[in-house]
């Protein structure tokens, strides 16, 4: 039943995205953004932690979740040490995610020869 949870909650998200790239004229990197925003509106609202609750992995290894990470770092942030922890914050949660795409995109370009 997780598996079946965490299908359903990808699957959902992907196939917003498709409904939004097949019906307007946003590439994939407006699209992308648009689900970090969504993310933290999401989170905003208390509503992501709820999904991820229902949906486990299915809602932690999509690109909204990193909207969420970065919400919920700013108001840690701004619980710990006010107005200033708004900015401070922003990383502390989401600093694993951003460090393991340099150093996997650094390493895969070292590996691969890019196309002429």
């Amino acid at each position: 039943m997780i598996f079946l949870k965490a299908f359903l909650v990808t699957g959902l998200f992907c196939f917003i995205a498709q409904v939004i790239m097949d019906n307007t004229k946003l590439t994939p990197g407006h699209i992308t953004s648009l689900f970090v925003v969504f993310g933290a509106v999401l989170s905003f609202f208390g509503l992501y932690s709820k999904l991820i609750e229902f949906g486990g992995a299915g809602a932690t290894v999509l690109i909204s979740n990193f909207g969420h990470m970065l919400y919920m770092g700013a108001i840690e942030g701004f619980h710990e040490v006010g107005v200033l922890g708004l900015a401070s914050g922003l990383l502390v949660k989401s600093s694993l995610a951003i460090v393991s795409a340099v150093v996997i995109a650094f390493v895969l370009a070292l590996i691969f020869k890019p196309k002429n």
